[in-house]
């Protein structure tokens, strides 16, 4: 292809020599430029090949992730831990004598590991606390651990206001395993509390410790008791997210996990004998042997499933996107910072548009309320004068026509003088004759 390329790319003398288009020979223009044209359009573009750039560029810079377990002592989450990453993340722990002093606080105890599979590098975090729901008194013994949350929240909020951002450490707590007793009955107060003062900072995953010390038929009526429990406290545990044009394979796979809930699990990290000479991770009771990755015996696998085959990066998100998100703008409310939250909303053209219409209808309301309200005013206060002046009118009308009537009685009162012949002005002859007298005597 490069050659016949080049042959059609050449200069005017190479194409008169190879018989391309000339004076004379015009009727292979068409087919020369044709194919140029065509080589031009049918090059490979390349974007389809983004996602493995994605996928090279998080292999180079390896994952995050941060698990917590909360749950009373000898429920085996160290066990539960190691046996989920295959990893001695916890040494065995010897018991304490009992002239030994317990701590009185739940304590946080945070261990890190790094772990690489098929090159992809995982900087784990295990958040343990010691001492939960070990006291006589548990009142605020979540504090601790609502304490220890918030203040990764705060380390991450610390590093995002960095003005050198490149180097950020997400030691946020993105899932939360909660382990219950396996007492077959409902939730505890101290459960109930603590998952309803959390589930709006971290992912709950209820886990049923030690399910075998139950049958299955207990374990699924404790499970019924544990989702009424939360759904009437109105408790948010974590729930795999689904997304449009699934195939049917996932959404059977997330069905299947979110039907475990909450996980009956068994950890075991010692290699046991079958009956039938197999070798596996589990524990040997006199009537058999209890096979952790056996999805028949417990709910091990679909933890391990959701936790970190499936849904680890979701729990990142969600934490990320969501928790934190919404700790964040709390955070920086109370700080006093208010921001437009029309910010965060999509772009969506229609829905702008539906909203800039109702907020100009609103506004057009508005003006015309205001415009009646001035209008009413003015109409009130030229009545008012309207009013005082008809009042004023009336006073001078009533002042006229009691002048009117006062003259027209004058009139009239003259006009009886004038008929019965007296005179209009009194006689006073005699009156100023005595006074000329008296002033002459």
């Amino acid at each position: 292809m490069a050659e016949s390329y080049d042959s059609y790319t050449g200069d005017e003398t190479s194409l008169h020599q190879n018989g391309g288009a000339t004076a004379s020979n015009p009727s292979l223009a068409p087919a020369a430029l044709s194919s140029v044209i065509r080589k031009k359009l049918m090059g490979y573009v390349g974007f389809a090949n983004l996602p493995n750039q994605v996928h090279r560029k998080s292999v180079r810079k390896g994952f995050q992730f941060t698990a917590m377990v909360v749950g009373e002592s000898g429920l085996g989450k160290s066990t539960l831990v190691n046996t989920l990453f295959n990893t001695t993340l916890y040494t065995p722990k010897e018991p304490l004598p009992p002239s030994a002093e317990r701590s009185r606080t739940v304590a946080i105890e945070s261990i890190d590991a790094d772990i690489e599979e098929n090159g992809v590098r995982l900087h784990l975090t295990v958040v343990d606390t010691p001492g939960f729901g070990d006291f006589i008194n548990n009142d605020d013994s979540w504090n601790p651990i609502l304490e220890n949350i918030e203040s990764r929240f705060d380390a991450y909020l610390e590093q995002e206001n960095r003005v050198n951002r490149q180097k950020i450490t997400d030691n946020r707590v993105h899932a939360c395993l909660y382990f219950l007793q396996p007492t077959g009955h409902a939730l505890k107060q101290i459960d109930i509390e603590f998952m309803r003062k959390l589930h709006n900072k971290v992912n709950l995953i209820p886990v049923i410790a030690k399910s075998d010390t139950m049958t299955d038929e207990e374990i699924l009526d404790f499970k019924e008791r544990i989702l009424s429990d939360i759904a009437h406290h109105n408790i948010r545990i974590f729930q795999a997210p689904t997304y449009e044009n699934e195939d049917e394979e996932t959404i059977t796979e997330a069905e299947e996990i979110a039907s475990k809930i909450p996980f009956a699990v068994v950890g075991s990290v010692q290699q046991v004998n079958t009956p039938d000479g197999r070798q596996v991770r589990g524990r040997a009771y006199p009537w058999g042997v209890v096979e952790v990755d056996n999805e028949e015996h417990c709910d091990f696998v679909k933890l391990r499933q959701m936790l970190i085959r499936t849904y680890m990066e979701e729990l990142r998100e969600h934490t990320n996107n969501v928790l934190y998100e919404n700790w964040r703008s709390d955070k920086l409310v109370s700080m006093g910072v208010t921001q437009d939250p029309s910010v965060f909303k999509e772009a969506n053209p229609a829905a702008r548009s539906q909203e800039e219409r109702i907020l100009h209808e609103a506004k057009l309301a508005k003006m015309e309320a205001e415009m009646k309200m001035v209008f009413q005013q003015k109409v009130q206060e030229k009545e008012a004068k309207l009013k005082q002046s008809e009042e004023e009118l009336y006073a001078r009308h009533r002042e006229m026509k009691e002048a009117l009537e006062k003259q027209r009685g004058d009139l009239e009162e003259k006009k009886r003088r004038i008929e019965s012949g007296r005179p209009l002005t009194p006689d006073n002859k005699n009156n100023t004759g005595r006074k000329k007298g008296f002033l002459r005597t």
